[in-house]
């Protein structure tokens, strides 16, 4: 054989070894097919600070993980449903094959989803659920509302308390999750021997109206208040300024969600009992491959069904001064360094949390 034809051969065999290569790169990963696809990613705001801190970073990630050549649009709707569907109007106009959508308001998401599908555009409801979508990742929302009214509780009868008022501080009413944490916090509280005394839902999750409402509760619940249900870190946030502003000491334990790094340190120094963690890795993972598959004209990988979209739904974890540890900083959410900042030494030191 003559080293042109043995040449020839070889540049065939090569050629067939990168055909299959790619084949079998295309049937799981869209950017690896060559035909590169446009994933849009559309959170709903930048006041709980996971959103922006969390989510955005780690789902960019791992779409690039699933899809070396997809192009990420990404938009944040500061908490207007009208921005949001502008956005995600735009997202289609600029080709996006798929939207992975955490909608501002649920109801006013439906219109948006429907619009992709009529576009032939697939959607991913993420975090907060959406009728009639092709794929939901999310966390157990009526199990994280019990999770933390439960903790809420325990809390109170380990330092012997058995009765008096609780303050019931829920999320936003346009957000269909907070009607399911909602829903748990009341099954365990409702029955527990405490009392609601005051329950507000809060307008865009916004942690000054929680303040503001919380300030104004004082006078009438003060004197009986053993405990605050908050349904997230934000809103625990206001809550706690709101009581220290107002004398309360010392302070009743107060519930959380999201595990931002501000709760962290409030754990650590005492202002807040627990915060809910919610491992936004695997949240982001399902949520970038199920996007992928879809855009591939493919069926994503589901655990459950809801409401009959095909779903995968995590288990969330109550975080309490005792197990940070093994859980954020474990997981890699954040370093001990970045929790225990000059102002928290001592607390961390008092917490078993040593930088050194």
């Amino acid at each position: 054989m003559s080293v042109s034809a043995s040449r020839l051969i070889g540049i065939g065999m090569a050629v067939s070894a990168l055909a299959v290569s790619l084949a079998a790169c295309g049937s799981n990963d869209a950017g690896d097919s060559g035909d590169a696809k446009k994933v849009a990613l559309l959170l709903p705001e930048s006041k709980t600070t996971r959103y922006e801190a969390l989510d955005r970073p780690l789902f960019t990630e791992a779409l690039k993980a699933a899809c070396a050549k997809c192009e990420l649009i990404y938009s944040n709707a500061d908490q207007d449903a009208a921005k949001q569907q502008q956005q995600a109007e735009a997202a289609l106009t600029q080709g996006a094959n798929v939207l992975v959508l955490d909608p501002v308001d649920g109801k006013a998401a439906a219109a948006v989803a429907a619009s992709a599908k009529a576009q032939n555009v697939p959607v991913v409801a993420y975090d907060r659920f959406i009728e009639k979508t092709d794929y939901y990742v999310s966390f157990e929302n009526e199990a994280v509302g019990k999770l933390q009214a439960q903790t809420l509780v325990d809390t109170l009868k380990a330092a012997g308390k058995t009765s008096g008022n609780i303050a019931m501080i829920n999320g936003s009413p346009t957000d269909p999750n907070a009607a399911d944490f909602k829903k748990g916090a009341h099954s365990v509280l409702d029955s527990s021997g405490f009392k609601i005394a005051a329950e507000f839902d809060t307008p865009d999750w916004s942690p000054d109206k929680a303040q503001a409402w919380m300030e104004g509760q004082l006078s009438a619940i003060k004197n009986g208040l053993v405990g605050v249900y908050a349904a997230n870190d934000g809103t625990a946030g206001g809550a706690i300024a709101a009581l220290k502003g107002g004398g309360v000491t010392p302070l009743p334990p107060v519930t959380g969600q999201d595990s931002e790094l501000a709760a962290i340190q409030r754990i650590i120094a005492g202002d807040q009992a627990m915060t809910i963690y919610k491992a936004v890795k695997p949240q982001a993972e399902a949520a970038a491959k199920g996007a992928v598959a879809l855009a591939n004209g493919d069926k994503p990988e589901s655990t459950t069904e809801k409401n009959g979209v095909p779903s995968t739904i995590l288990d969330p974890v109550a975080v309490t001064k005792a197990n940070i540890k093994d859980t954020v900083v474990k997981d890699n959410i954040y370093k001990i360094s970045d929790i225990c900042t000059a102002s928290f030494a001592a607390a961390c030191s008092a917490a078993g949390l040593s930088t050194n």
